[in-house]
């Protein structure tokens, strides 16, 4: 299509920031270049671009055009390459981080199941609740917990990921259970690395200090304790669910609980479309049993709310 090849060489002439750079990078010859942008400012009825012998610069309409064009032209080559990686297996290495308790439980278990069906991978998988710089530490993929604040990562949400607060049978033989969460200042509040507890009340996000004379910043402690009716403590469902399934914990206040958290995938833009990072994450999302509706990818950020 020559609109199209004209529209190539528009792009890749303001990419690449001469007539001669293009031409080498499309491999065809400057002139033909040239006359290709020619041929695109005439059909348009405006000048895209100002030539001098040194460099050139967009006009207002060719900065207005180009804007548009370069994406266009980037979806349609994601589109072909995206085509050409629906055949295509994982391979090579791929580096991922997740936060410790939920990473050895759950994410794992589920990479091992990954790697058995592509034996032309290699995987690095790094536990750590530190948050990590994905693109400064060269990680392919992050699994995130909780919120997510604006950034230039793409972020896909696995699954959901609910608070409770519990307590155990011994510890509410001696106290009442709190209706509101006002009245967590009567209690022994357990705390993790956090000293504030999350809440929906009057249908707005509601953060509630919380004290008491028991802190660590791990999750297994954490749940260890309220195990044994040291006090009230706010954990995610991957740590209480058996434990509330089988009566040794109680979840109280539950009208109140946060539910807009959840488990994301996160990457950056530049390993969208890599067979084995689309491949493992859309595996995750089966497997964590996502909601129907929630796997569209996003623009979100690299950070999470704690305890992971």
């Amino acid at each position: 299509m020559k609109q199209w090849s004209s529209i190539e060489a528009f792009v890749e002439v303001v990419r690449q920031g001469s007539f001669s750079a293009a031409a080498r990078q499309l491999k065809v010859s400057a002139s033909h270049i040239s006359r290709l942008v020619s041929q695109l400012e005439a059909r348009l009825g405006v000048p895209l671009l100002y030539r001098t012998t040194r460099q050139i610069r967009l006009t207002e309409a060719g900065e207005l055009y180009h804007a548009h064009c370069r994406h266009a032209l980037d979806g349609f080559r994601e589109a072909e390459a995206a085509l050409g990686d629906t055949l295509a297996s994982p391979r090579g290495l791929l580096k991922l981080t997740a936060s410790t308790t939920f990473g050895e439980r759950h994410i794992a278990p589920l990479v091992n199941r990954f790697m058995q069906c592509h034996p032309q991978l290699e995987v690095r998988m790094h536990f750590t609740n530190r948050r990590v710089a994905l693109i400064d530490e060269g990680y392919d993929v992050a699994i995130r917990l909780g919120q997510l604040r604006d950034s230039s990562l793409i972020a896909r949400r696995l699954c959901e990921r609910r608070e409770h607060v519990v307590g155990s049978p011994a510890y509410f033989a001696s106290h009442s259970p709190p209706a509101h969460p006002n009245e967590l200042t009567r209690h022994a509040c357990l705390l993790g690395s956090l000293d504030s507890w999350r809440f929906m009340i009057d249908g707005q996000r509601r953060e509630i200090r919380v004290t008491g004379r028991w802190q660590a910043n791990s999750g297994p402690a954490l749940l260890d304790a309220t195990l044994r009716g040291l006090g009230l403590s706010q954990l995610p469902d991957y740590y209480v669910d058996e434990y509330i399934a089988s009566g040794q914990l109680i979840p109280v206040l539950a009208d109140f609980r946060f539910a807009d958290t959840a488990v994301w995938a996160v990457y950056p833009r530049h390993r969208q479309l890599s067979p084995s990072v689309r491949q493992l994450v859309d595996f995750l999302a089966q497997q964590l049993q996502q909601p129907a509706g929630q796997g569209s990818s996003v623009a979100m950020p690299d950070s999470s709310i704690a305890p992971e």
